[in-house]
Parts: structure tokens; sequence; C-alpha cells
């Protein structure tokens, strides 16, 4: 009987180890996660994956922070109007809008990806559509919901949209194009600065060609249709 146990558990021995290691694997996985997403609840980036590929790029960088008070309300939902009007009540995913995509290829002015999964890629991921970050993508969309209350979501999306080549944030953005905080942006200025989020580096909201103007219309009439920035004041 005792050598049979001895050789059973040598059987047995790599196929533990396997699921050691495996353990091993997924919780250094999540400790990386959560060293990753958790400290930016309360702390603000000091860059974004972004950034550091526009300046791979050659282009000159430039940020400035904005704190959520520093940001006009009608930059808020100008966004959430532009990109994901259902961000308030999802948890990091439209399936409504991934299913609308899939049925129409695309709709009538925004796409599937919400502004918890811009985020997600904007600070820490890279441009493209490989099945790899779009898996990195989905789980770090996944920690974010999770350990960031939604209004400091929407605050660093605010600060990590790229509005222009090289030109990140809307402090900066409100700068360059209007000569005026993000704080005193007109609602119409803001409908413009989020027009161009699609394809910020051939668009420019100072001078609006056709396509920005009428999709900073379309905008503005979202905005009132969701209620105005009313819309987003029980964001914690």
């Amino acid at each position: 009987m005792s050598p049979r146990r001895t050789r059973r558990s040598g059987r047995d021995g790599p196929a533990r180890r396997i699921r050691k290691g495996l353990a091993w694997l997924v919780l250094g996985w999540l400790g990386l996660s959560l060293v990753l997403v958790l400290p930016l609840r309360w702390l603000n980036p000091a860059t974004s994956a972004f950034m550091l590929q526009a300046r791979q790029d050659g282009f000159e960088v430039r940020w400035e922070w904005a704190d959520w008070d520093a940001i006009a309300p009608a930059m808020a939902i100008a966004a959430v109007a532009a990109e994901d009007q259902r961000f308030p009540s999802h948890h990091g995913f439209d399936l409504h809008a991934i299913r609308s995509v899939l049925q129409a290829e695309g709709g009538p002015g925004r796409g599937a990806s919400t502004i918890s999964q811009q985020v997600a890629k904007n600070l820490w991921l890279w441009p493209g559509r490989s099945w790899l970050r779009k898996g990195l993508e989905a789980w770090l969309t996944v920690c974010v919901e999770a350990l960031w209350p939604k209004r400091r979501i929407l605050e660093i999306y605010l600060n990590a949209a790229e509005f222009g080549a090289g030109l990140f944030g809307v402090e900066a953005a409100a700068r360059h194009y209007f000569g005026k905080s993000a704080a005193t942006l007109s609602p119409e200025e803001a409908a413009r600065l989020a027009a161009v989020l699609p394809a910020p580096r051939r668009m420019n909201p100072a001078e609006p060609g056709p396509y920005v103007r009428e999709r900073s219309r379309w905008i503005m009439e979202q905005v009132r249709g969701l209620g105005g920035p009313a819309y987003l004041r029980e964001l914690r």
C-alpha cells in the first residue's frame, strides 16, 4: 500500500504545482491591477499611455489638470451626451449600444465604447483593435468601475481625453482653442470640444467645419434631451 501512495503522490505533484502556479499568477494579476487602478481614486495621474504615445509620435504634449469643480458643468454633460449617454447607470459596458453597433455597424454619432472603457484605454493601453488590447481594456474597465466613483471616472476622462494633436484634457483644450479656462466654457464651446473627440487630430473646434458644426448641434440637442447638467447631479 505504501509504494502505491508514493507513486500516486508523485503523479499528483506536477498537477498541484501547476494549480499553485496558476493561483499565484491570478493573485499577481489581481494585485497588479489593484496597484494600477486604486491609487488613482485619490491621486491625479501624472501622465497616460496615450500622452506617452503622442510624445513618441513626435508631438509636443500640452496638458494641465483641472479638478471637477474647475470644469464647466456644460463640458461634463456635453462629453456624456456625445460619448456615453447611459454613463450614470451602466457598470462599464453599454450593452444596448453594443447591440446597436453590431446590428447597424455604427450609430448616428456614437460608438459602443463607454467613457469608462475610454479611460482604461487612454490611461494604460495603446491604440489599436487587437483582441489582446480589447481584453485588457475590458478587465481594466471592470476594475475602474469597481474601485472609482462615477464622478471620478468622468473627471479623469475629461482630463485624459485628446482634443488635438498632443493636446490633452479640457483645461489645455479650452485655453488653446478659446483662450479661457475650462471652468468658463459656454455650452456651445463645450459641445464643439466634445464634437472633435472621435478624431481630435483632424478637427478644430475653434474653426469648425461642416461635420463639427453639425455634430455640435446634435450634441446640444442631446444635452437638452437629457435635462442639461442636472442629469449628472447625482454622480458621486
